[in-house]
């Protein structure tokens, strides 16, 4: 697991208490969101406009704790327009990059498959010297407990074998066994010929995915389309897409469904209402809001009621 790691004395450093409590917030949870998804510092516009505020992110930018578009740091690599680069990431080693990471994981999952090989080996060795020493305890007249008992003479059948049929005598025939009936399991959850079917209120968030290439299965149970649909009325079709494509590239084995990203998604804070930069500010900035959502947004609230019934389902 990655780390967002900061000095122990970087409480009193001087662009920390220029920057103030808030603005430092804005920094440590976006700093944390490029650990975790291994962006190198990148910070998505879209994730700094959810944690924060845009006078917060120019305050961060005025500091030099965050770089926009077009910096003049020689240091820093350059983000795209509009998202932002934590100011010296990867300083005196403090975070790693997405190639350790990545470096770090294999080593651990090689030694972890040399243990099991050990393990595994070790268990056949000794079962292998346990049925050595059984088979070597038994002698030639050592008879299993419920074989038959047969002396060296004949059985009142002089020169006649024990296997040999005797006239007038009718060896029973072994009962052919009955037909074993196997019982079929999940039938009812085999996918049709033609895929699952997509709710069309989800329609546009499965294309999205599909377009920045997350190919996952969509079968889904009809609470979990109920519960995509309140996802995207609260966070919006691109910010999904944005934590999804974070946690694809962060994942060890590439996810099979999207039920993957359904915990992250419901961990996601509601997308606010933004309006036009203001003037003077320039593109690369996150845009202020002029007010906070609305409580009796009815269309936000619906979506929330609508979630917080589906875990309350889930958890009865």
């Amino acid at each position: 697991m990655p780390w967002f790691k900061i000095d122990d004395s970087s409480h009193t450093h001087p662009k920390f208490v220029r920057a103030g409590n808030a603005a430092l917030g804005l920094w440590l949870r976006c700093g944390a969101y490029a650990a975790q998804h291994l962006t190198e510092g990148t910070v998505p516009g879209v994730v700094a406009q959810m944690y924060g505020t845009a006078p917060q992110a120019r305050k961060l930018i005025a500091v030099g704790l965050w770089h926009e578009h077009g910096h003049e740091c020689p240091r820093c690599p350059q983000p795209v327009a509009g998202d932002y680069v934590v100011h010296d990431y990867f300083e005196g080693g403090r975070n790693a990059t997405r190639a350790q990471v990545d470096a770090a994981r294999q080593g651990a999952a090689d030694r972890k498959a040399r243990s099991r090989t050990r393990a595994n080996r070790g268990r056949i060795d000794d079962e292998s010297a346990a049925n050595r020493e059984r088979n070597d305890g038994q002698s030639p007249t050592n008879q299993p407990r419920n074989a038959p008992q047969f002396s060296t003479e004949t059985a009142g059948q002089t020169g006649v074998s024990h296997r040999d049929p005797v006239e007038g005598v009718t060896t029973p025939q072994a009962s052919p066994k009955p037909s074993q009936s196997v019982t079929s399991y999940g039938s009812n959850q085999q996918a049709s010929p033609d895929g699952p079917q997509i709710a069309e209120p989800v329609r546009p968030l499965v294309d999205a995915m599909t377009a920045a290439g997350m190919s996952v299965s969509w079968e889904l149970a009809p609470a979990e389309w109920l519960l995509l649909q309140a996802l995207m009325e609260r966070c919006g079709v691109a910010t999904l897409v944005d934590h999804a494509g974070g946690a694809w590239q962060a994942a060890r084995t590439r996810p099979r469904s999207v039920r993957y990203f359904l915990p992250g998604w419901r961990s996601l804070p509601t997308t606010p209402t933004t309006n036009a930069p203001a003037p003077g500010h320039g593109p690369n900035v996150v845009p202020l809001r002029a007010a906070r959502p609305s409580t009796t947004d009815q269309r936000v609230r619906d979506g929330l009621d609508l979630a917080a019934r589906l875990r309350q389902q889930e958890a009865t």
